[in-house]
């Protein structure tokens, strides 16, 4: 198992079973970088993408006041972690992968 950062993975439970996927962050050759996002799964219909959406507070300070936003983002599912939809996983950022992939998945969040 390749050894990644320490403050990205204390909250995020490891794949028990092995895979061969270069994308795979615990497995493969991908590099991780940037930032790290806790979301909730909104899909995984898609072959090796699932669709996570975020949800974040902005300030408007003409207003005083903070609205919620909220955003879909396509990360890669490696084949040795399991998730179906609903779950909180956390993705960080990557490389782009395709058009629209430029986060990976690392776990289901404790």
């Amino acid at each position: 198992m390749r050894k990644l950062p320490e403050g990205l993975i204390n909250d995020v439970i490891p794949p028990e079973k092995e895979c061969n996927d270069d994308k795979c962050p615990w497995h493969g050759s991908i590099s991780i970088r940037g930032r790290a996002i806790i979301g909730r799964v909104l899909s995984t219909k898609m072959t090796g993408t699932i669709t996570v959406l975020v949800e974040h507070l902005q300030y408007k300070p003409k207003y005083k006041r903070y609205e919620r936003r909220r955003s879909k983002i396509h990360a890669h599912l490696p084949p040795c972690i399991d998730i179906s939809e609903g779950d909180v996983v956390k993705i960080v950022e990557t490389r782009r992968i395709a058009k629209t992939v430029s986060y990976v998945v690392l776990g289901k969040v404790r």
